[in-house]
């Protein structure tokens, strides 16, 4: 997970520094600024990360299920591939690709409620 950290790192990286000197100015304790401030402005950019790391933790894990480790990928190779039965493997797509879909969807969805 160290990409991911990595995205973490640089949304609150990049949260104003007027935004941070105003809440200082006024008085804020550190504690105050964290979860005020620093969080509050992150929220969008640190969805957008957890979406990129949990879309490409779907596509890695149906991967790794294409070579037999279990899941939508194993599902797809051995029930449609392997049985020429091609509507389970489109079937199969098509759960992914809505999964993708939903997540993508709740991220637009949180990150136009956190604008401002």
């Amino acid at each position: 997970m160290p990409f991911f950290s990595r995205q973490i790192e640089t949304a609150l990286a990049e949260v104003d520094d007027g935004l941070i000197e105003a809440a200082e100015s006024m008085g804020l304790s550190p504690f105050d600024i964290i979860f005020r401030v620093y969080l509050k402005e992150s929220v969008g950019p640190i969805v957008r990360g957890t979406t990129i790391t949990t879309v490409s933790l779907i596509g890695l894990t149906a991967m790794a299920g294409a070579v037999g480790a279990g899941g939508l990928g194993n599902y797809a190779i051995m029930y449609g591939h392997d049985r020429n039965q091609l509507d389970v493997t489109w079937l199969t797509i098509v759960v992914l690709v809505i999964v993708v879909n939903l997540i993508q969807l709740g991220e637009n969805r949180i990150i136009k409620r956190n604008r401002h």
